[in-house]
Order: C-alpha cells, then sequence, then structure tokens
C-alpha cells in the first residue's frame, strides 16, 4: 500500500474549488490547510490544497497521479 500526495493549484476562482471537489469525488482526502498567495506579475490570487490517497499498488514516478 503507497500513500500517494498531490498538490492542487489554480487561480482564486470557481475552477479551484472544482478541481479540489473534484479529487475529494475520487477518494482524496485533505492535508492540511489551504493556502492562498497573490501572484503579483499576474495580478492574481492564487490557492493551493494538499490532497493524499492510499492505493493498493507500489508507488513508482510513473504513476498518472490524476488518474487515481
Amino acid at each position: 500500500m503507497s500513500v500517494l500526495y498531490r498538490l492542487l493549484t489554480e487561480d482564486d476562482t470557481a475552477a479551484f474549488c472544482h478541481k479540489v471537489s473534484e479529487a475529494l469525488s475520487k477518494g482524496w482526502e485533505l492535508h492540511g490547510d489551504p493556502v492562498m498567495t497573490f501572484d503579483a506579475a499576474r495580478g492574481v490570487t492564487r490557492c493551493g490544497q494538499a490532497v493524499t490517497k492510499k492505493v493498493a499498488v507500489d508507488y513508482t514516478p510513473d504513476i498518472k497521479l490524476g488518474a487515481q
């Protein structure tokens, strides 16, 4: 069994919430608090949320995290 980790990021729009919601609906779990930062070069706020998921396969760098 392995634990996979992903950091989901997106501009502070509904797209970020949908990205996190999709991961949760696929069995990923929230890991820690969400974060926000201002991207001065682009003039937008960016959000991030770490998620983890236990899977019944051995970890390899070839695993497509988004497909799990």
